[in-house]
This record gives structure tokens, C-alpha cells and sequence, in this order.
């Protein structure tokens, strides 16, 4: 039997929506001249985006014009776009901030750290499949089903990778597992608390996987979230 949304869940949604954007690159010149790469969202003065370090290129054909920029929902890509540039970046919690060019928006608050427990209700919202369907956010629902360490041990050497082994010889990094599903597109996402809309991490689909389940040969369709505190820091530190 589907569960009733809560009416504070539908009170959250469009407070998150306002402050959620499209990251990706623009070249007049291509077609399509947008390419979307993941979800940001407004954090700090309203100008500053939050996203997934992995979202962005790792260089830009500046020779041909190539540009980052964020896009705001709407129906007309050009007219809602705007310039960004990288301000800071931890490679470890893969994290980014830019900064964007244009009027503020609404800066979505950040929960306390710490306060995630298993089992709490939890909602993100993002761009799952992109741009095919328009700039439109899409919502997704569940809990955090567990709280658990980013890298785990194998009992085979075959299984190890060069960033599982990072993340085996470095401080314990633990990470939210999600029972909603979540897509490429989410990457960058806030998950948020659905009845106080504060932060309380970044959905990631790509960074943890890569060492949470590299011994899968198929993917198992969990959903990982980076806790808040590290954006927190990160924020702290572009300061």
C-alpha cells in the first residue's frame, strides 16, 4: 500500500525547487550547444552552488568557447542560464563549489551535523535523466536505510582498486544509504529533510559506488548521500 505524502513534505518541495539547478557546459557552436552534467543547488549567499566534484569537466575547450554554467528550471535553457566558475573543491568528499553569475537564489539551509539517524525520512531533489524531459526538478522520497563506511575491506586483492585502497588507508569516511532510488542525473542532488527542508547531504551516484561496490558486476540500484558536514567544511574553507 503506497504511503500518504506529508503535507510537510509538500510544503518543502517548491522552497527546494527554487534554489535547484542544472550544471553542465554551453558552446554556441555544438549541438546541442547545452550539455547537462548533473544537479547543483544554492547554498551560502545564494550565489555559491553546491555539487558532486565528479559532475564537473575536468577542462573546458576554452578555445572553442566552451563555458560552465548553471541552469535555472524553466522551459527555455538559453534564457534561464547562467555563467559559473569553480570556487572550491574536495576531491576527497567529492565536492564542488561555483559560484554563479546573476541575482541570488534562495540558499537552502544546512541541518546540524550529526543529526541523520537510521530511519529517518529523507527526500531529494534533482534533474534524474537530465535535460531529455525539460528543466524540470523531480522529487524522490524514502529513508536513510543505513549509515556506513564509504570503502570496505576485501577479502581478495583482485577486488581492490586505486581508490578503494585510498579510501581503506585513510580516516573512516561514512556515508548515507538510501532506499529511494536515484539516477545519474541526481548526482549533485540535496537530500533534504522533508519537514524542515534543511540539507543533510549530497546525493552522489557515481564517486561511491566506485568503491562502496566494486565488487558488483551489476548495479545493485542503492542510492549513497555525502553527510552534510563535509559541505559544511567546504564552504568553511572557500570562506
Amino acid at each position: 500500500m503506497t504511503q500518504p505524502v506529508r503535507a510537510d513534505l509538500v510544503d518543502a518541495i517548491p522552497r527546494i525547487k527554487a534554489s535547484v539547478v542544472g550544471v553542465g557546459t554551453y558552446q554556441r557552436t555544438r549541438s546541442p550547444a547545452f550539455r547537462f552534467l548533473g544537479t547543483g543547488f544554492a547554498v551560502g549567499n545564494g550565489r555559491l552552488i553546491a555539487t558532486n566534484e565528479h559532475v564537473l569537466p575536468e577542462k573546458l575547450a576554452t578555445e572553442q568557447m566552451e563555458m560552465l554554467v548553471v541552469v535555472l528550471p524553466g522551459d527555455e535553457q538559453v534564457s534561464h542560464m547562467r555563467p559559473a566558475s569553480r570556487v572550491a573543491v574536495d576531491r576527497n568528499a567529492d565536492l564542488a563549489l561555483l559560484r554563479m553569475d546573476g541575482e541570488a537564489l534562495p540558499a537552502l539551509p544546512l541541518a546540524p551535523e550529526h543529526s541523520v539517524r537510521e530511519g529517518q525520512e529523507i527526500a531529494f531533489t534533482g534533474f534524474p535523466i537530465g535535460n531529455v524531459l525539460g528543466m524540470t526538478p523531480v522529487t524522490h522520497r524514502g529513508i536513510v536505510s543505513a549509515i556506513t563506511p564509504i570503502g570496505i575491506p576485501q577479502a581478495n586483492s583482485r577486488a581492490l582498486n586505486p581508490a578503494l585502497i585510498r579510501r581503506l588507508s585513510g580516516d573512516v569516511f561514512r556515508v548515507y544509504q538510501l532506499d529511494a532510488t536515484a539516477y545519474p542525473g541526481n548526482s549533485g542532488s540535496p537530500l533534504f529533510d522533508p519537514e524542515s527542508g534543511a540539507v543533510v547531504g549530497v546525493v552522489n551516484m557515481v564517486f561511491v559506488k566506485s568503491t562502496k561496490e566494486s565488487v558488483l558486476s551489476d548495479p545493485s540500484g542503492i542510492t549513497y548521500a555525502i553527510p552534510v558536514e563535509h559541505l559544511r567544511a567546504l564552504l568553511d574553507s572557500a570562506k
